[in-house]
């Protein structure tokens, strides 16, 4: 699903924000930016991109929350990818890009770290999994959107990066309901959330730390949103 699509105010491309969850999407949309959102699907990010006019933007960004694979970081700190990396293979990024990136975010007294970030086909909901993949990986993150974006982004030409905000921290599990209750838009159903609640009420407390991160992870991914809304933004401060 495309949210929003402009040329930026020197009438020149914009910058593709690849986008997981309609939340993101939002913040994300503004003049100069043409969104994607992929409803945390893998598949349909790859349909999207794959009918995709690249020559209509002058670079992609990957944008939003991500769980965390490195112990030290909590809900809300922020991730500038260095690399993309699956088993399959790995992708740079605009080494200018995302130290011009790092260099004009301001997220308050939240952390920002540069660091690999791992593509994944699927949520990793239990800590063990997450424990797992940092020692086998070394990345910092994991997202279900960098991976595809920079994949594309290597294939077409176009200068990458990706900003992600950690949503779980490494030790935290994330309940199945939050997933189950996504509507295809990457939206989430609380009708869905009410009726899992009703069936099993212990699942209350992981559902609210759920939330709480959650809403410090968008906290911070809404600081973040001066980067892409910028006419100076980054791609241009690092002349890409």
């Amino acid at each position: 699903m495309s949210v929003g699509a402009s040329r930026d105010a020197a009438g020149g491309r914009p910058l593709l924000i690849v986008t997981g969850l309609y939340s993101e999407a939002r913040i994300a949309a503004g003049q100069g930016l043409t969104v994607i959102c992929s409803s945390s699907d893998p598949g349909q990010l790859r349909a999207q991109l794959g009918t995709f006019d690249h020559a209509s933007v002058r670079g992609i960004i990957s944008f939003g929350i991500a769980g965390g694979l490195d112990p030290s970081l909590k809900a809300g700190d922020l991730v500038v990818a260095s690399e993309i990396m699956t088993g399959e293979g790995r992708w740079a990024t605009a080494p200018a890009l995302s130290e011009a990136l790092i260099e004009g975010t301001n997220i308050g007294r939240r952390k920002i770290v540069g660091g690999s970030i791992v593509g994944a086909e699927e949520v990793i909901l239990d800590p063990r999994d997450k424990i797992s993949l940092h020692e086998q990986t070394g990345a910092t993150a994991v997202d279900m959107e960098s991976h595809i974006a920079a994949a594309y982004a290597a294939s077409v030409g176009l200068p990458f990066a990706a900003l992600r905000v950690i949503n779980d921290p490494a030790s935290r599990a994330l309940p199945a309901l939050a997933l189950n209750a996504l509507k295809p838009n990457g939206d989430i159903c609380p009708r869905k959330v009410l009726r899992g609640v009703a069936r099993k009420p212990s699942v209350i407390p992981s559902l609210m730390r759920t939330a709480h991160d959650f809403n410090r992870a968008i906290a911070t991914l809404r600081r973040c949103r001066s980067l892409l809304l910028d006419s100076r933004s980054a791609f241009v401060t690092a002349n890409l």
